[in-house]
């Protein structure tokens, strides 16, 4: 087992704080109207929050202390309880049903998502097999297969949810790692082609995904429907101007934009506080993925390294994906954006990977 040196790394678990305050904040001023119209307490939805940020903290500074090769040995153990988990969510009278997917679990007053936790189940499993097939995985047939045909059958049931933003974030992430792992180009090519074309049949398959992607190359088409949440969050970021309106000042969390604390929360932000915060908060993110992918190039082992471009690469897709449907880049997926959307499933993984990766600097060598 690799030695580890006395702290973690100290830059990363500051950024981790920064951008979970800021989120706290967030999710209080983007909410705060409409907890108060629906549940007669202004800090409803905060002060759930804050509950699923002081267990996230918890599980991460505890995960933080466990040597990260434990998850090579529990990686299967893992990945098979989240399996079961995403069969029991299809089940009527146990899966929870939200906004047409059946995608939680209720827990008492609380519900889990098992496709969130799918994700860094998957992360830790297929860092273990590419680094025990590394020199397999130039091959299709021996290495590359095997991967992609696990990673797609986890893809296959959070699609019966439905859940494509979950499961393209899943995705997205497995074939970074398969691609820094040393895949070929030439594969890629050919599954990319694949890839294209089975994303063009899911879409077609749905009609409500077909009308977000033409929503998103022409909201204005369907303001007071499929192209809502585009134009009512392009006129939040719009007046935000230089330095926004001012912290929960914010004209859109008057019912103009649905659910603002949870996808959209960056065009609240960026509507309060303006290009600055905006920028800011984007910086925070910069930074914490620099320190991260820093910690998998010093990671002593090909395991360490691997769960670390995993984790990373999730955090980064995330990111991208939702800042780019909040400024009409991106068709509308259902994507958290992480540590800052209001949600216990989606803030209690990304702390618990932030743990790993904290745990893996104390090996790296940087």
């Amino acid at each position: 087992m690799p030695q580890k040196k006395s702290a973690p790394d100290v830059l990363l678990l500051f950024l981790t704080f920064s951008l979970l305050a800021i989120g706290l904040i967030m999710v209080y001023s983007a909410s705060a109207v409409w907890a108060e119209y629906k549940f007669h307490d202004p800090f409803f939805f905060a002060k759930r929050q804050l509950l699923f940020a002081g267990v996230g903290v918890v599980a991460m500074f505890f995960i933080m202390n466990v040597d990260y090769w434990v998850w090579r040995d529990w990686a299967k153990t893992f990945l098979i309880i989240c399996f079961i988990l995403l069969a029991l969510v299809l089940i009527p009278g146990v899966g929870m049903v939200r906004n047409g997917s059946r995608s939680w679990i209720g827990v008492g007053a609380f519900s889990i998502q098992p496709s969130e936790f799918m994700k860094l189940a998957m992360i830790a499993f297929l860092a273990k097999y590419l680094s025990e097939h590394q020199k397999a995985i130039t091959s299709f047939k021996q290495g590359l297969l095997p991967s992609l045909a696990l990673v797609f059958s986890a893809f296959g049931m959070i699609m019966l949810q439905p859940d494509l933003g979950t499961g393209t974030v899943m995705v997205g992430t497995c074939i970074a790692m398969i691609f820094v792992a040393g895949a070929r180009i030439s594969h890629f090519v050919g599954l990319g082609m694949i890839g294209v074309a089975g994303f063009a049949a899911l879409v077609l398959s749905a009609p409500y995904r077909m009308k977000r992607i033409t929503s998103f190359l022409n909201p204005w088409e369907d303001p007071l429907g499929s192209g809502f949440q585009i134009i009512q969050s392009l006129y939040a970021i719009g007046p935000g101007g230089l330095l926004g309106l001012g912290l929960g000042q914010s004209r859109q969390k008057f019912f103009y934009l649905p659910e603002p604390q949870t996808d959209f929360i960056f065009a609240i932000l960026a509507e309060e506080l303006g290009f600055i915060g905006g920028s800011l908060v984007i910086l925070l993110f910069s930074l914490l993925l620099w320190r991260g992918v820093r910690i998998a190039f010093g990671a002593p082992d090909l395991y360490g390294s691997f769960l670390a471009v995993g984790i990373i690469a999730m955090v980064a897709i995330q990111v991208m994906i939702n800042i780019g449907v909040v400024t009409g880049l991106m068709p509308v997926t259902g994507i958290t954006l992480p540590f800052l959307s209001y949600g216990g499933s989606s803030l209690t993984l990304m702390l618990m990977a932030i743990g790993v990766l904290l745990n893996i600097s104390k090996h790296a060598r940087y």
